[in-house]
């Protein structure tokens, strides 16, 4: 059983630091905007473990016209919970929260190694 919530950004650190800054100093767990307002955290949980982390920042980027802009930022799996469908369904519960939110452009930085899982996202 899954249930997608909305999180803290501290709540974001148990999965963002394993999966994104292994080896980092936990401080680099926090992002430049968790604290606004405008910025949504959102966890998945299985069998009421944390296992997955999105969020999503309200912020423009100069490269695309579009009004109401969102970037999505530190998208997270625990490694044993990878390919299994579960980032899939973090995705679309954020992309769905930030068109309820009015916004037109979802945009985002990806690592190489994550990029299959976005377009095979769509």
């Amino acid at each position: 059983m899954i249930e997608i919530k909305k999180i803290s950004a501290f709540e974001t650190i148990i999965v963002r630091h394993p999966v994104l800054r292994a080896g980092k100093p936990i401080e680099t767990c926090n992002f430049e905007g968790d604290d606004l307002p405008s910025t949504v955290h959102f966890g998945l949980y299985f069998e009421e473990q944390l296992i997955a982390v999105i969020s999503a920042f309200e912020v423009k980027n100069k490269l695309f016209i579009e009004e109401n802009q969102y970037q999505i930022r530190g998208m997270a799996v625990l490694e044993e919970f990878q390919k299994k469908g579960f980032g899939e369904e973090l995705l679309k519960h954020c992309e769905n929260e930030i068109k309820l939110k009015k916004g037109n452009l979802i945009w985002f930085n990806a690592r190489e190694t994550a990029v299959g899982f976005y377009k095979k996202s769509g």
